[in-house]
């Protein structure tokens, strides 16, 4: 767990942490940081530039760490009684039958990240000091979320510790932690496991791939958790959640995972059925920008995140929304990981109201005041295809823990009408056409 001597540290890069709140979108056009992609040193000393970097990094991940840890007592008990808690949304847990080894598809919001948590804490001996359970997201912030969740409900076990292993949290070469828990990215927990050797894998109880479509399907992340799970001993339970498997990443997993218990969605039953889910005809990108405006203008949205295809539209759009007086923040890939997490956070707390962003935060990341998704372009893959995962992924960004909730969807060709069709298809739902010149039938549907 994080501990109150950080903060000292903290507070000081106070003032550098605000300063990303440029990053919010004013009037002015909007300028993408081309330096997203963090080089590698290419000789044996940093330079100040780089110590400066790692500093703030640092800095960054400890506020967040530190920033969801309850003050007293009170909060402790309105946790247990919050029904939108993890602690109250476990769907999956009897299913565990620890130790047993689990594949598992669950819907967004229906508590699977509290599922493996839980999993998690009942294994570990906190009289223990040494890494005992490994849980690997494919992203920086869905770590750091996911370790959020970890803080809340392991609240009530005080010696139990947790560690990050992310980016810009550096430890001394050769020292080995004592936290529990070890939570991070696919890379920078095989150095942990094995360069660096922070970690002794052979005393793992518990390994944990979330969204492990995404850890199987992408290479980078298939090869290095491969490689993770060769270290650990036989005996270790292997805990693969996710939104979405297909068929191909099933079979992968029950290859990779011995003897599992499986719990898998049928079709139908992978879209979630609190959201309502419509689709809007338009002849172009200006169109598609109108019929956004008269949805802001029918109804009430208390938060809404929107998804487009590239970076440049994500900053036309952003550019063009605030133009019309919204709070809007802008979110894609090249974005630094700390630009990242402050604009999540940011969009979190209220500070903006419309986040719009590339697919980097289709998965995972939970902000409950979100009422309303947008494609403004529906997701397709490499090949021009429907991305259903992606799709389900995106609009169960709303809807979360049983909420209501509204996706639209912008079609704006015969080809994304034909993607549109293929994505009702394969999810057995039909997605009804919304007439956004119509106010009236927009204030329907709010309803």
């Amino acid at each position: 767990m994080a501990t109150d001597s950080w903060a000292l540290a903290v507070d000081e890069q106070e003032a550098a942490v605000k300063s990303m709140s440029s990053l919010q979108i004013k009037e002015e056009k909007v300028k993408a940081d081309t330096n997203g992609v963090v080089k590698a040193s290419t000789t044996a000393e940093k330079t100040d530039e780089e110590e400066k970097e790692d500093r703030a990094a640092q800095s960054l991940l400890n506020k967040l760490i530190r920033s969801n840890l309850v003050d007293n007592t009170n909060q402790v008990e309105v946790l247990q009684r919050d029904p939108n808690s993890p602690l109250y949304s476990v769907k999956s847990f009897e299913e565990l039958r620890l130790p047993q080894n689990l594949i598992a598809q669950s819907q967004s919001g229906t508590g699977k990240t509290a599922a493996f948590v839980l999993a998690m804490l009942s294994r570990v001996e906190t009289a223990e000091r040494y890494p005992q359970c490994l849980c690997l997201s494919p992203t920086y912030e869905l770590a750091l979320q996911t370790g959020k969740v970890i803080e809340q409900m392991g609240k009530f076990h005080p010696e139990l510790k947790l560690a990050y292993a992310v980016r810009g949290n550096k430890l001394e070469r050769g020292q080995k932690i004592s936290e529990q828990i070890v939570i991070g990215t696919p890379g920078t927990v095989l150095d942990w496991c094995s360069k660096l050797k922070f970690i002794d894998p052979k005393k793992i109880k518990v390994f944990v791939l979330d969204e492990a479509d995404v850890m199987i399907a992408t290479q980078g992340h298939q090869d290095q958790s491969i490689r993770i799970q060769r270290m650990l001993p036989r005996n270790c339970q292997m805990l693969l959640f996710s939104a979405t498997f297909e068929d191909s990443v099933w079979k992968f997993a029950q290859k990779v995972v011995p003897d599992p218990n499986v719990i898998k969605l049928k079709r139908e039953e992978e879209t979630l059925d609190t959201i309502k889910q419509y689709y809007v005809l338009c002849n172009s990108r200006d169109e598609k920008f109108q019929a956004l405006c008269n949805l802001y203008g029918a109804i009430t949205i208390a938060q809404a995140m929107i998804f487009c295809h590239t970076r440049k539209t994500a900053s036309w759009l952003a550019a063009e929304l605030s133009k019309e007086g919204h709070q809007v923040a802008l979110l894609s890939g090249e974005m630094m990981v700390e630009q990242r997490a402050a604009v999540i956070e940011r969009f979190r707390e209220g500070k903006e109201k419309v986040l719009v962003t590339t697919n980097v935060c289709a998965r995972g990341i939970d902000v409950e005041q979100v009422s309303v998704v947008i494609n403004f372009d529906l997701p397709v893959d490499k090949d021009g295809n429907p991305d259903n995962e992606t799709y389900l992924h995106r609009i169960g960004r709303t809807g979360r823990f049983g909420k209501r909730g509204l996706a639209v969807n912008m079609v704006d060709s015969k080809h994304s009408m034909n993607i549109l069709n293929r994505i009702q298809e394969h999810f057995n739902k039909k997605i009804e056409r919304l007439d956004t010149d119509d106010l009236d039938e927009i204030e329907k549907i709010a309803n």
